[in-house]
């Protein structure tokens, strides 16, 4: 007679969640609702955002960092919408800055999180392959990550002129095949995000890059491929794309 004895536990996977920061007003979008509550398809942008987000079964919390009085009228949004069962979201207020924002969403983190994703409410469409690749560089030991895609344009380094419209001076042109566009969402290690955000002191309007914020700890950060759907809704030029791009995304994938 022979006994067996009960397979070991597999060890469970890090838990990710996902901060969006969505406090800003959007200016450059002109006057109106802050930027992640304008329409996109008839849908606010941060709802594309945060199904965008819990699309990846990776993520199991969605953290929102609403304007500082407008919790509630982002919470009953998210109420509205349908979002997937399987993700759980939270709605925090956030602060003055982008990096206060974060640094509020991450302290709301439950205690069992150890991978973080950090995502512009205004990059409403970005595919779910980019998410899941970022997540899984960071589950495989990388402590911050970011997606990004390579630049198509010469870039010039200038002196910035005192007055608007007047012609810069060029200092350089860097060599273009070592540049990136970054994206989002980034990945992170928590306790390393912590860090920064503990350690990387606020700065006039702050941090808006937290991979950034890592570097100057002096923690590496790695750069995955990004995808040319996950632009940032900036000007209103940029809307008619992202309306174009989801009209395409619904007639050819029932999106």
């Amino acid at each position: 007679m022979t006994s067996t004895s009960p397979p070991p536990d597999r060890p469970r996977r890090p838990r990710t969640a996902a901060v969006i920061p969505a406090a800003g007003r959007g200016i450059r979008l002109g006057p109106g609702a802050p930027k992640a509550l304008r329409a996109l398809g008839g849908t606010p942008m941060l709802i594309h955002a945060v199904r965008a987000m819990a699309a990846s079964r990776a993520v199991s919390l969605v953290v929102v960092v609403a304007p500082p009085d407008g919790a509630p009228e982002v919470k009953h949004l998210l109420d509205e919408h349908a979002l997937p069962e399987r993700t759980d979201y939270l709605v925090v207020p956030g602060g003055d800055t982008r990096q206060e924002s974060v640094g509020l969403g991450l302290d709301a983190l439950p205690e069992d999180i150890a991978v973080v994703l950090v995502h512009d409410a205004a990059r409403p469409l970005v595919p779910v392959d980019t998410v899941d690749a970022v997540v899984e560089a960071v589950r495989n030991g990388a402590a911050a990550v970011v997606p990004a895609l390579p630049l198509t344009d010469t870039v010039k380094e200038v002196e910035p002129a005192e007055v608007a419209g007047e012609p810069e001076p060029v200092l350089s042109t860097p060599v273009r095949a070592r540049l990136r566009a970054v994206q989002t969402p980034q990945g992170f290690d928590r306790d390393t995000l912590v860090r920064a955000h503990a350690e990387v002191a606020l700065d006039g309007e702050g941090a808006t890059d937290d991979a950034g914020m890592v570097e100057r700890l002096g923690a590496p950060v790695v750069v995955v491929p990004g995808h040319e759907e996950a632009f940032k809704v900036t000007r209103p030029l940029d809307l008619v794309l992202a309306e174009a791009v989801l009209a395409r995304r619904r007639a050819h994938d029932g999106f």
